[in-house]
């Protein structure tokens, strides 16, 4: 770790902080920022979490989490305001300051003290003091590290250990990825020492659905998905009206890309989501399979070699026919890292 000791120094005295992680957060996201805000709030920090967009609802029930200040033109003001005023800002979970939008900007004009911690490929130079591995399974998973090194593990309490146990769980898929290390679970199991229910977590990441947003995964399994066998590539397409449909909302197609990955025979999953302002794009792959390639050359983004995704400013239907299109380039590769594993 990058000055620690002069980070060490920052945090002796009571400061006002600002945490900050990417736009529509997910559970390593939030949970790292929350879990990172309830340690900082006990040593006796002033600390206030922004987050530049909403976050799903199965989320809210982390400590904290009625404290959050979701960026928007109603808070702009305020926002800029705490960012301007903040001894330290921390930026969790992502490293390049355009995945904040708006708040990026604010981030970059800030004086104060900025901190990066995060596990995301091909870093921006911004921070003062980084902890930054691409090896690491969860951004969380770095911040329990973190809290140790500093030599506060007796700080971690049940609250902070669910936050941080939330975004490991998430990240390695319920615990099913190739990115759950030795490591993963002494953490884990660290974090279940220190307070965390574990059962009570996956209970609120995931079995909280309403009833819209099953309607809306048996139609997405029934009648959107489509298969491409020859290339073992599977994936969702889904339109603003289809979304609108079954009243989709902030968080419904999370892990809904995974349904296609699971299909036997196939190496490369995507979802397809349209909005106003374009197409987002998921993707996931098995093996080696570079899915953080396809995103960076052909769709504005980038991410971890079997998670990725990006955002293009085109229709739905030549989002699809632009990803089919790049299939033949890789239909070896497709088919080899299948047959690997």
């Amino acid at each position: 770790m990058q000055n620690l000791d002069l980070l060490k120094s920052k945090l002796s005295n009571p400061s006002k902080i600002v945490i900050t992680t990417h736009v529509k957060p997910d559970a390593d996201a939030l949970g790292s920022s929350l879990g990172m805000a309830n340690y900082l709030i006990k040593k006796g920090h002033d600390v206030q979490v922004i987050t530049p967009s909403e976050y799903p609802g199965f989320l809210h029930w982390m400590k904290g989490n009625d404290d959050v200040l979701v960026y928007s033109e109603d808070t702009h003001d305020t926002a800029k305001v705490l960012m301007d005023q903040a001894d330290i800002i921390m930026t969790l979970d992502f490293s390049v300051l355009g995945r904040i939008d708006e708040l990026g900007d604010m981030v970059k004009e800030a004086n104060g003290f900025k901190v990066n911690v995060d596990h995301h490929l091909d870093p921006e130079d911004f921070a003062d003091f980084r902890l930054w591995d691409t090896g690491a399974a969860a951004t969380c998973e770095l911040c329990y590290d973190l809290i140790v090194a500093l030599g506060d593990a007796d700080f971690i309490d049940k609250d902070i250990a669910e936050c941080l146990y939330a975004g490991i769980m998430t990240d390695t898929g319920g615990f099913r990825h190739p990115n759950t290390t030795q490591n993963v679970h002494e953490v884990v199991a660290k974090l279940i020492a220190h307070g965390a229910d574990n059962s009570r977590v996956s209970k609120e990441v995931y079995d909280k659905n309403s009833i819209d947003r099953l309607r809306f995964l048996g139609y997405a399994l029934s009648q959107n998905l489509q298969v491409i066998p020859d290339s073992r590539v599977a994936f969702f397409a889904l339109s603003e009206d289809e979304l609108r449909q079954y009243n989709s909302k902030t968080g419904d197609t999370e892990g809904l890309v995974n349904y296609a990955l699971s299909i036997e025979g196939i190496t490369l999953a995507g979802l397809f989501k349209e909005s106003a302002g374009g197409v987002k794009i998921s993707l996931r792959s098995i093996g080696k399979f570079p899915a953080n390639e396809i995103a960076a050359k052909y769709f504005n983004g980038g991410g971890h070699r079997n998670a990725a995704g990006g955002k293009v400013e085109l229709s739905l239907e030549d989002t699809v026919d632009r990803f089919k299109s790049v299939l033949e380039e890789y239909k070896d590769q497709l088919e080899e890292e299948y047959k690997l594993l």
